[in-house]
């Protein structure tokens, strides 16, 4: 086990665990192998008797413990989590089913409501706030048999990418910091979700994703993700930003844990990998600028590897895609998040209201976007702001549609099953205070927002360690909307191809 996932503390949790049973520790199973164990093995040893869902809870827990730089916990319901891992083991019965997720441990993005566990979305105002129930996402993994480990921490009500959110931190410095190199930023805004699963605190999670805030941080911390397309998850009791574009995702350290979540969540058969002979990714120009020198050879790298598998790979023509899809994101977001805030703020009894949200909040990012743009309904303009409303409409009416019909006519045009690229042009950035630039934020966000803005499915995979940098590359791909299950089909076909990361080494 590498050092990083401090051998000699999974080892101390689990003589704890077997101190609590009665037993001498030889007498326990071998502690958690939590550098390579995925929520779907853990389920497989937990049903089968061969690990205790105390035992792994208590590494996790340790693990977590361990990393208070990593700043990836709002909330680490320690106490709640070995209750519900006792009780896992007490109702388990040799030789009888197991639901899916029984005694396996999860975390939970903080706008994300969880039963008796404040729901912040890492921002001051809230951190009272404690919902009397769960979110329908999480009572399907709850219901599944998964165990809450925490609430994850994450850019200040999910309005940027970086994580980079002064307003709760575990360690001496600010922001939720990347799994493998804490100087860099985790990505956000699901920032504390993929720094656990980076650092091996939770196999699997929950995120949320407006533009890019699942699948940006298991970019950079080397993790899998799903943005399903919008609808396939309900979103009551999450905080949101706009109802066009938000979605709650499965974020997991693996493609088989993301289908796994996926399958809990939305029903349906387990998935059989994708044959790669008969599949056609298309690559489109627009997702291949600005790339840094790691990003570029860790993707040409994949995509020599999926052509070797037998993928043919399609060059396809998206020269509008930038154009249209800058006519719908900010619109969008910016003007409905006014009044999605404002009626969930108020249904779910929160105690304050809009303009008392604004007033305390903590990023200086987030709190320039609150007072100078939403609050008062603007956008920005050339010289200065412009009333939000008729650049809303224009989005709505035409552009988005637009957008959806360049989408769908190049994934039927060119048969394509998915078109394929960098999740993020570049490995993750240095954590300053300036890392949260409007500049910073389009590039981090270039292709992961169209198709946010088309509302259609995205599925990010880990493909390598950068050269240079040795930070966590990831590959993206984007289908048609309702393809949630034959992008997992690809995922879990491409997975084993390139092969899942190594755990951080410090």
């Amino acid at each position: 086990m590498p050092s990083s996932l401090s051998s000699s503390t999974v080892r101390a949790a689990a003589a704890l665990c077997a101190a609590a049973a009665g037993l001498p520790a030889w007498a326990q199973p071998a502690a958690p192998d939590l550098a390579t164990l995925t929520a779907s093995e853990a389920a497989r040893q937990i049903c089968a008797g061969s690990l205790k869902s105390e035992q792994l809870v208590s590494a996790y827990i340790a693990q977590a413990k361990a990393k208070p730089q990593l700043n990836a916990f709002i909330t680490l319901d320690e106490a709640g989590a070995l209750k519900a891992a006792r009780a896992a083991d007490s109702a388990r019965k040799p030789g009888a089913a197991c639901a899916p997720l029984a005694g396996v441990p999860v975390v939970v993005k903080d706008n994300i409501q969880v039963k008796g566990l404040p729901a912040t979305a890492g921002t001051p105002a809230l951190k009272s706030f404690v919902p009397a129930a769960d979110a329908p996402v999480v009572a399907k993994l709850r219901s599944a048999g998964a165990i809450v480990l925490g609430k994850t921490n994450m850019h200040e009500l999910a309005f940027g990418v970086t994580g980079y959110n002064p307003a709760f931190q575990t360690g001496p410095e600010v922001g939720v910091r990347n799994a493998y190199d804490s100087s860099r930023i985790a990505g956000g805004s699901s920032s504390g979700t993929g720094a656990a699963l980076g650092a091996r605190m939770a196999p699997a999670g929950l995120g949320t994703d407006t533009g890019g805030s699942v699948r940006i941080p298991c970019a950079f911390n080397g993790c899998a993700s799903l943005r399903p397309t919008v609808g396939r998850y309900s979103q009551e009791g999450i905080t949101p930003i706009s109802h066009t574009r938000d979605t709650a995702g499965p974020m997991a350290v693996s493609v088989t844990d993301v289908a796994l979540l996926d399958r809990v969540i939305a029903g349906g058969t387990a998935i059989k990998p994708a044959n790669l002979k008969r599949v056609r990714l298309g690559v489109a120009q627009p997702f291949y600028a600005n790339l840094d020198a790691d990003t570029r050879a860790a993707v040409d790298a994949a995509l020599a590897k999926l052509r070797a598998a037998g993928v043919t790979l399609v060059d396809v023509d998206m020269a509008k895609l930038n154009e249209l899809n800058g006519a719908v994101g900010f619109p969008v977001a910016l003007y409905e998040a006014h009044d999605d805030i404002k009626a969930y703020l108020a249904r779910y009894k929160t105690g304050v209201d809009l303009s008392q949200l604004a007033a305390g909040v903590a990023s200086p990012d987030v709190k320039g976007t609150f007072d100078g743009l939403i609050i008062p309904r603007k956008l920005p303009a050339p010289n200065g702001v412009v009333d939000a409303k008729p650049a809303y409409e224009k989005a709505m009416g035409v552009a988005r549609p637009a957008l959806q019909k360049l989408y769908r006519d190049t994934f039927t045009k060119n048969r394509l099953d998915a078109l394929v690229f960098p999740t993020v042009p570049r490995v993750a950035l240095a954590a300053t205070p300036d890392v949260s630039s409007v500049e910073n934020f389009g590039a981090l966000i270039q292709n992961t927002d169209p198709g946010s803005n088309a509302g259609i499915p995205g599925l990010q995979l880990p493909v390598a360690l950068g050269a240079t940098s040795g930070l966590p590359v990831g590959l993206e791909l984007d289908g048609p909307a309702g393809s949630d299950r034959g992008l997992l089909a690809l995922g879990l076909a491409i997975e084993p191809l390139l092969g899942r990361l190594p755990a951080p080494t410090k």
